[in-house]
């Protein structure tokens, strides 16, 4: 996501590294090399423009502090200024009503059903969600929208052989009322291109369901294209607010960065992934720290907070406390961490290292070895590592399809890990470990 711009943004605040002062003339470099990398981002070219016009004029504005460089308040004004450009802060979903109504919109290939299927995963440990198939023009949206919610348990609304999307979505609303639903999420069809039909069906939509949020998906992937597309939408629907998806593959990130300020509407939440978990809310300042390698650590927490299980975590607590973590619990934290998203997603919140990652391939198999090789091993193996000799670790590595050398290094890591855990306990728990190292840094 954004690497190739945070690459450029990166190489432009080198042109200051080692100025003791902000001048007219490194800036103005600077502030050259910005413009260009959102450009090249995809960025709207004004859009672009009027940023850097910002940024320099605050850059030269600013007396620099002894304690800080340049290059870093120069970072500081850019965070400040992308942050500002996607939105300030988050708008979250409007859920009023009963049933609260939300109409998504979108050209076709963008990711709408994908995308209602993850909102209502979003929504329903809050609310009683119902999916609406509206899309009466391809079978298998259809049939899509009934496997996604098949596989996060929420019923979905659809009448295959109507060919009426205003009467169905009526219907719907009748069923969602009967059945006490609380939210009705409607994913209508999408078209190639933008047509006066696809346009008048989505305006009948709107008016005749009155929906408390009309949302409009675009695909990230096509860049300036999706900011022209949003531009006409609006037009015509005048939505509440915007999507993103696709933002897992090799996407510029000018939409992002540009259709807060063309359409004047908030981007509530970016998709990546196919995964159901892979939604999150948009948050501009977040965004612009991850744009400028500074991690988000903040989102992180809130990922972890709502995909690791409490109960489980005190029961591994309470192994860790005791000496007794096994591969079994090693396991049952991986499958955690796997709900959490993209390995490389998460791992690039992590201040300073998504610069160090952006070469490396990262991805859900990377952790597949690890699996076969715990699963390959007996019971009695995985809670006491210990016993593993030369013959079992032979019968685990043609288990597992993986050689005797990564049965070795996993053993050792793992060891490794559960020394560090000891150490812990011996001080008392993390939290006493950690106010030792606030002590030892003073």
């Amino acid at each position: 996501m954004f690497d190739n711009l945070s690459v450029k943004l990166d190489k432009a605040f080198k042109t200051l590294k080692g100025q003791g002062r902000i001048t007219e003339i490194n800036v103005a470099t600077t502030v050259k090399e910005i413009r260009r990398a959102l450009i090249d981002a995809d960025v709207n070219y004004k859009v672009a423009k009027d940023v850097t016009d910002n940024i320099k004029e605050k850059a030269l504005g600013q007396d620099v502090l002894i304690a800080v460089s340049p290059g870093q308040l120069l970072t500081k004004i850019v965070a400040e200024e992308l942050t500002l450009l996607m939105g300030k802060s988050n708008e979250p979903i409007n859920l009023l009503g009963d049933p609260n109504i939300i109409l998504i919109s979108g050209l076709q290939g963008s990711g709408k059903t994908t995308f209602s299927g993850k909102l209502a995963n979003h929504l329903k440990s809050q609310r009683n969600v119902l999916l609406v198939a509206c899309d009466i023009y391809r079978p298998a949206a259809i049939d899509q929208l009934k496997v996604l919610g098949e596989q996060i348990d929420v019923d979905v609304y659809a009448e295959p052989e109507n060919k009426d999307a205003l009467s169905i979505a009526k219907n719907a609303l009748k069923y969602a009322k009967e059945n006490n639903k609380k939210t009705v999420i409607v994913d209508t069809a999408g078209r190639l291109a933008v047509d006066e039909e696809m346009m008048r069906e989505i305006e009948s939509l709107k008016k005749n369901l009155n929906p408390a949020e009309t949302l409009f998906v675009v695909d990230s992937m096509t860049g300036q294209d999706a900011v022209n597309t949003a531009k006409t939408f609006n037009e015509r629907l005048n939505f509440d607010g915007v999507v993103l998806t696709k933002l897992d593959g090799d996407t510029r990130g000018g939409a992002a960065l540009s259709i807060r300020t063309v359409v004047n509407k908030p981007i509530k939440f970016i998709s990546h992934g196919e995964k159901m978990e892979a939604l999150d809310l948009f948050h501009p300042d977040r965004m612009a720290n991850r744009i400028l390698g500074m991690g988000d650590v903040v989102s992180l927490v809130e990922k972890a907070q709502q995909n690791f299980d409490e109960e489980e975590s005190r029961r591994i607590q309470k192994k860790i406390r005791k000496n007794q973590f096994g591969f079994d619990d090693f396991l049952s934290q991986l499958e955690q961490i796997k709900k959490m998203g993209n390995l490389k997603d998460l791992m690039g919140m992590i201040p300073g290292v998504g610069k160090a990652i952006k070469d490396i391939d990262i991805d859900d198999d990377s952790l597949k070895p690890i699996e076969a090789i715990i699963k390959s091993m007996t019971p009695s193996e995985r809670e006491n590592p210990d016993i593993i000799n030369g013959n079992r670790k032979i019968r685990i590595s043609k288990g597992s399809g993986t050689t005797v050398q990564e049965v070795n290094q996993l053993l050792k890591q793992f060891d490794q890990m559960r020394k560090m855990m000891k150490t812990m306990n011996k001080m008392g728990g993390a939290k006493r470990a950690l106010q030792g190292m606030n002590l030892m840094g003073r």
